[in-house]
């Protein structure tokens, strides 16, 4: 039975898929500007490889009604740069709009580049990060893969930086399926705060309302560890 249920589950989660390429073609690929009135902090949505901002949208519309100025940087399109590049070229959007106290929300491999720019954050731009299934440790599955998939192998030099730079992790919040078909280890992260979803999937999560009430609330929380003062182990939501 609970083979069956996760299986049904993937099959929506493919669903989910299928109604952003759709949304796409319907919206076209230029992302909304972020409100010129915001009452809240800016939040950068980095969307996962081969993914477009339509991915986020249920994130993006949560967080504006709660007035955060919401930022899709047109120049990612699908994601498809190497983890350095699409760093450098966010890197440049937070400079060029001189951005500040920024909450970067990334899913999959936004979440990798987020946390590439925790650890290049220099003038202190970012408050902190929320990774959505994101592949912290890599995915064995890169070793089947082709094109830009093949990024995400643990042994690629940019994903052991990313794992051995756990100085950061303290400024990041991973939110993970506790079923995700193409992260089979963990996004868990050992000095972040965790929140396992309910739920089996890669994408669907992405609107699921316990994800939207989770990045809501860091969105709006102070700028500081996301991991409580003085705790001596990470703990889950």
């Amino acid at each position: 039975m609970h083979r069956l249920t996760t299986a049904r589950e993937i099959v929506q989660d493919y669903g989910y898929v299928l109604g952003r390429r759709w949304l796409s073609l319907r919206r076209g690929m230029t992302p909304p500007p972020p409100s010129s009135t915001p009452s809240a902090r800016p939040v950068l949505l980095i969307p996962g490889v081969f993914e477009t901002w339509h991915y986020l949208d249920a994130v993006a519309t949560r967080l504006r009604e709660q007035g955060h100025a919401v930022h899709h940087p047109a120049e990612l399109g699908f994601t498809r740069r190497p983890i350095p590049e699409t760093a450098t070229i966010v890197q440049r959007y937070l400079e060029r709009l001189d951005l500040r106290d920024v909450v970067i929300v990334g899913h999959s491999k936004g979440g990798l580049i987020g946390k590439l720019l925790l650890m290049q954050d220099r003038d202190a731009r970012i408050a902190h990060l929320v990774a959505i299934n994101a592949p912290f440790p890599g995915s064995p599955l890169a070793r089947y893969a082709v094109s830009a998939w093949r990024e995400f192998s643990p042994a690629r030099p940019v994903i052991r930086e990313l794992a051995a730079a756990t100085e950061v992790d303290d400024r990041i919040v991973s939110i993970y399926s506790r079923f995700d078909q193409y992260v089979p280890g963990t996004s868990r992260l050992a000095g972040a705060r965790n929140v396992e979803i309910p739920v089996a999937g890669h994408f669907r999560v992405l609107a699921h309302p316990h994800v939207l009430d989770t990045v809501a609330r860091w969105a709006a929380e102070p700028a500081a560890s996301a991991r409580p003062s003085g705790a001596a182990a990470p703990r889950d939501d």
